[in-house]
């Protein structure tokens, strides 16, 4: 642990930097990548929607702890499908916790009995412990239509919040494009591991993008913070934002591992312990959507902001003064030409030997020095004295009483 305080003590100062900014093409690309195989998991295999979002009837079956596994629901399945009913000739069954869920098409009153009565012969339960569940797709409509009416909402609060605050737009782009980034990429998870969408999917969703904001918010407190007197710093501004990644890492890295472990906790209880339900689907969105956000944060948001202001003439103008100066602090010298064969060689100075080497050789001889003209110099800078004015005479003051220093014992009386 001492060696990693030492580290972000290390980034904070700017001893140790990540260059975050300069390669943002590798951190574009990757995420590139990860959202195309997010969208064709959406365009292709499509969204798992619950019975709450398209409707149905739904079995919930009390069984022995001996028949909670796959055979048993195999065994169900077939059972239901081998009713005939066209809306149960594809059922959904898997395992919740200790019950077998049997989902089911919207069907009329009679046909839902059959269905029960199979069921039951099926897994050799009485009635009394198989519950029937009837849910129209008006509801589930209703839960999509308000969460999309909402997202957009905190989309456009969200932009207005972060362009008045830090009175950039530039910046409320960098972080709607991080929004977006994780969105695509949650809920293409969601899309390729077949887990089932549920309102607490939706709730999950919408949590991830508070999550995702902040982060994003602090890492640009920070890049405004490091540019604020930025006509006074050596740095350009893509130094100095990739400088603020570097001091907030630390705290994005702790941050995210805190809330990562409790969720991972509970996606674990709810896919291998309590199978199929509302914990397991809200586990996954959080999980998902806050280690996105964490990424978007880091390799997404400030390198897009860095990117765009380095368009803007003022910033063009004030790194290419930076980048003279880092070039003159770099070698303070460099105007000094270096030597050269065909460079003139200066006459040597008068009094000194024309060879050094050559004790033989005979001095050159030095003219005497010359005061210059124009004028008398001045006095005591080795120069011509000037002219006196008149004969020097004894001063009248030389035969006053001149003061004496008086002993410390009568001075001040």
């Amino acid at each position: 642990m001492g060696k990693f305080s030492r580290m972000g003590h290390a980034l904070y100062e700017g001893h140790i930097s990540i260059d975050f900014v300069g390669r943002k093409l590798l951190w574009y690309s990757i995420s590139g990548v990860i959202v195309l195989l997010a969208a064709s998991g959406l365009l292709f295999k499509g969204l798992n929607l619950g019975i709450e979002f398209e409707g149905g009837v739904e079995y919930t079956i009390k069984v022995q702890p001996d028949q909670r596994n796959q055979a048993t629901a195999d065994k169900v399945r077939q059972a239901v499908a081998a009713t005939g009913i066209p809306e149960a000739a594809s059922p959904i069954v898997n395992t919740s916790g200790k019950n077998i869920r049997v989902q089911t098409e919207t069907m009329s009153n009679d046909k839902a009995d059959t269905v029960s009565a199979a069921i039951a012969k099926a897994t050799n339960v009485p009635d009394s412990d198989i519950s029937t569940q009837e849910v129209g797709p008006s509801w589930g409509s209703q839960v999509r239509d308000r969460a999309i009416t909402g997202l957009i909402v905190f989309l456009i609060l969200v932009t207005l919040f972060i362009w008045a605050y830090f009175r950039e737009w530039k910046m409320s782009v960098g972080a709607m494009v991080a929004l977006a980034h994780d969105l695509v990429i949650t809920v293409g998870v969601y899309a390729l591991s077949g887990f089932e969408v549920t309102p607490a999917t939706v709730t999950g969703v919408l949590t991830i993008l508070g999550f995702s904001l902040y982060d994003t918010v602090v890492v640009f407190d920070k890049v405004r913070e490091n540019t604020k007197n930025m006509q006074q710093s050596r740095k350009t501004y893509a130094e100095l934002a990739n400088l603020a990644i570097n001091q907030t890492l630390v705290r994005s890295i702790n941050t995210s591992i805190v809330a990562l472990l409790p969720v991972g906790a509970l996606l674990y209880v709810g896919i291998f312990q309590l199978g199929s339900g509302a914990l397991k689907d809200l586990a996954l969105a959080l999980f998902v959507g806050m280690a996105a956000g964490a990424y978007s944060s880091i390799f997404i948001a400030t390198p897009l902001v860095a990117q765009l202001k380095s368009r803007e003439k003022a910033i063009s103008e004030q790194d290419a003064r930076a980048r003279a100066r880092q070039k003159r602090d770099a070698d303070r010298y460099a105007s000094v030409p270096a030597f050269t064969e065909d460079m003139p060689v200066a006459d040597a100075p008068e009094g000194f030997r024309a060879d050094p080497d050559d004790p033989d050789a005979p001095p050159v001889a030095r003219t005497p020095f010359r005061a210059p003209s124009g004028g008398a110099g001045a006095t005591g800078a080795g120069r011509v004295v000037p002219t006196a004015k008149a004969p020097v005479e004894q001063s009248g003051s030389a035969k006053r009483n001149q003061p004496s220093r008086q002993p410390r014992s009568k001075r001040g009386k």
